[in-house]
């Protein structure tokens, strides 16, 4: 089986270590699998979990929005999100609501 070359550097001098695969060239470690994950936006809720156009997620703390009569709840489901760049990174409808955006530490992914 011949082995990848690095994600990082491309060295072809790659070896396996138990299930990582290491580059001694860099040092960059991964999984085998690993190489079909794409470098775009990567976005990851509060658990850690990595989000995705499309997701459903959950919001976990109250949330103070400025202008707004009331604000957003603990718990309440967000439908169809879409990730950005910025400091605010998730854009979305809320049902009740209307259009927002949210930072991915305040929601779980469902």
């Amino acid at each position: 089986m011949s082995l990848p070359n690095c994600l990082q550097c491309q060295s072809e001098y790659v070896y396996e270590d138990g299930l990582l695969l290491i580059c001694p060239m860099c040092s960059f470690e991964w999984t085998p699998g690993q190489e079909e994950v794409e470098e775009g936006l990567k976005v990851l809720d509060s658990n850690g979990n990595l989000l995705q156009d499309g997701d459903t997620v959950t919001i976990v703390k109250d949330l103070k929005v400025k202008g707004a009569l009331k604000d957003l709840k603990q718990g309440t489901r967000v439908k169809n999100i879409r990730l950005v760049e910025g400091d605010h990174n998730i854009d979305c409808k809320i049902d009740g609501f209307g259009p927002m955006k949210l930072k991915s530490e305040f929601v779980k992914k469902l």
